[in-house]
């Protein structure tokens, strides 16, 4: 399991998870999926007395990225995002104003993200898993024993497939790859409250197919 401090804020109109992860040890965090009230966010880093080291993000929707352009300016961390996302990233700005909803557009990604890549929060080793479908470069962090799992599941729900970019036969790829995490994870949402994979293989209508042998674990 890991020992890692998972501070959630619940951020913007659309009430987005945004995950700042703590290593208790080294002090180090990283703020995953980011999405608005960004000086907010910020107050949490100080507040958590540790130092930010690099924003990951599952995918590039308006909502999720929304607070990048205030951490950017007062901490210079790299930001992480799959590059079939970079479309997304790009027009995040015209979604949100489709939305009537106010966006301060972000500076370009650092690094790219790739499947089987690994990335490091003070001394805890995360795998990029690529899971495509709500968004085009969609991933999820695995880690001992958590996964921040972005808008491909939620506690009984997934991310929807009906925006731009979005994909119904990819979202059932990778919802079925997820059915064969381990059950024991902790699943960290982009909306809605956390739950567990074994959990949503018993109860959330879009996964209990997928994996029965794995939902009785």
């Amino acid at each position: 399991m890991s020992n890692l401090t998972v501070r959630p804020a619940l951020v913007g109109p659309l009430e987005e998870n945004a995950y700042l992860v703590v290593d208790p040890e080294t002090r180090d965090a990283i703020y995953v999926d980011p999405g608005a009230e960004g000086d907010r966010l910020i107050d949490l880093v100080k507040a958590s007395d540790a130092t930010l080291r690099a924003i990951w993000l599952t995918h590039a929707h308006f909502d999720h990225i929304g607070g990048i352009a205030s951490l950017r300016r007062e901490y210079d961390v790299p930001i992480y995002l799959h590059p079939a996302d970079r479309p997304v990233y790009d027009a995040a700005g015209e979604f949100a104003e489709e939305f009537g909803l106010p966006f301060e557009a972000p500076p370009p990604p650092d690094q790219d993200l790739a499947e089987g890549q690994r990335l490091t929060v003070g001394r805890t080793t995360f795998d990029v898993v690529h899971v495509p479908g709500h968004a085009p470069g969609h991933v999820a962090f695995l880690g001992p024993g958590i996964v921040f799992a972005g808008d491909l599941i939620f506690a009984g729900s997934i991310g929807r497939t009906d925006l731009p970019f979005g994909d119904p036969a990819r979202m059932l790829e990778s919802l079925e790859r997820a059915a064969l995490w381990d059950p024991s994870l902790v699943l960290y949402p982009g909306h809605g409250r956390s739950s567990t994979v074994r959990q949503e293989l018993r109860s959330n209508p879009f996964l209990s197919g997928l994996a029965k042998p794995l939902a009785r674990r």
